[in-house]
């Protein structure tokens, strides 16, 4: 591939703030761009990930007002790591929260791995407030794609990684990886439960892009990221994120109308490729680029380049 898309220049936010959603959760969201430019929201992964000054830079500045935000629980949203009134639709109305903050009737949902599940949920809900979707590393929470990288799948790609993620469990309990975790994770013992969430992270930074990248993974090995991250999402897919068995997939005519982008890596570990594929042919109005020589990552160069692609196809 010539001349691949790179992120825009770096950019502060012109508004930044924290917004009260109830449930005694409050929420950091910043805007960046153009002031009264094209409205866009950016759904960050995970869940428990949080937003990055690199995220803003997948918008033209020139061209996109841009909201993004930590979601409940992660980032500098409090409380952290609260697993407390925090589920997928929580998370739609919070969004629809802050549409409403913003002052516009549609935008634009541009969503990740994990947000890639929050944005199809939010579209599904709220069909007439998307004006396009960009969906990257699609997850659509099956049990089959839980199992497939909790339980046996990615184990047979990263035997070594697999040895690492084990290592916290026993024996007798490494047949139900998440409910393993799920213990240590919401108990008592901050050093068991700190401990666990290292592992679950880094287990994840390390098998999501087709290359090592150790910058990438830096911060996967932090406690206070760490915490938040593994908790999250293993109360997330303990729960399948609230939604019922290929929820996401059977609703795809609920995005009737909606033009977006798929863009997919071949070698995504953890979001298997026929997912994507397959919402692909349930929604016509979208593209799909599947990315050869790539694994996860939204920052891996053909991943990137398409994603860029998309937010400029939509500029206007």
């Amino acid at each position: 591939m010539t001349n691949l898309r790179t992120l825009y220049p770096p950019i502060e936010p012109y508004e930044t703030g924290m917004i009260n959603v109830g449930d005694g959760h409050t929420v950091y969201f910043e805007r960046v761009g153009k002031p009264g430019g094209k409205p866009a929201v950016f759904l960050h992964g995970g869940p428990g990930g949080g937003i990055s000054p690199d995220h803003r830079r997948l918008f033209n500045p020139e061209c996109y007002d841009v909201l993004l935000f930590d979601q409940r629980g992660c980032g500098r949203s409090e409380p952290h790591a609260s697993i407390e009134a925090n589920t997928t639709w929580h998370l739609v109305e919070d969004i629809e929260r802050l549409r409403e903050h913003v002052g516009v009737t549609q935008w634009m949902v541009f969503g990740g791995s994990w947000g890639s599940t929050l944005g199809l949920a939010y579209a599904q809900a709220h069909p007439e407030r998307v004006s396009e979707l960009i969906l990257r590393g699609v997850y659509t929470v099956t049990q089959a794609e839980i199992d497939w990288y909790y339980q046996f799948g990615v184990s047979e790609m990263f035997p070594d990684k697999w040895a690492a993620f084990q290592a916290p469990i026993p024996q007798a309990e490494r047949h139900d990886m998440v409910a393993a975790y799920h213990r240590r994770l919401m108990g008592d013992d901050p050093i068991v439960q700190l401990e666990a969430a290292k592992a679950w992270t880094i287990w994840e930074g390390e098998t999501i892009t087709l290359l090592p990248d150790p910058a990438l993974t830096a911060p996967y090995r932090e406690g206070h990221f760490a915490l938040a991250f593994a908790r999250l999402e293993n109360h997330f897919f303990t729960h399948k994120a609230w939604l019922e068995e290929g929820q996401l997939l059977a609703n795809a005519d609920q995005l009737k109308g909606i033009p977006g982008v798929i863009v997919h890596g071949r070698y995504d570990m953890p979001c298997p490729a026929r997912y994507a594929l397959a919402l692909h042919n349930a929604w016509p109005e979208s593209q799909f680029h599947l990315i050869e020589g790539a694994g996860h990552a939204w920052s891996e160069p053909g991943i990137l380049d398409q994603l860029i692609r998309a937010t400029d196809r939509f500029a206007s």
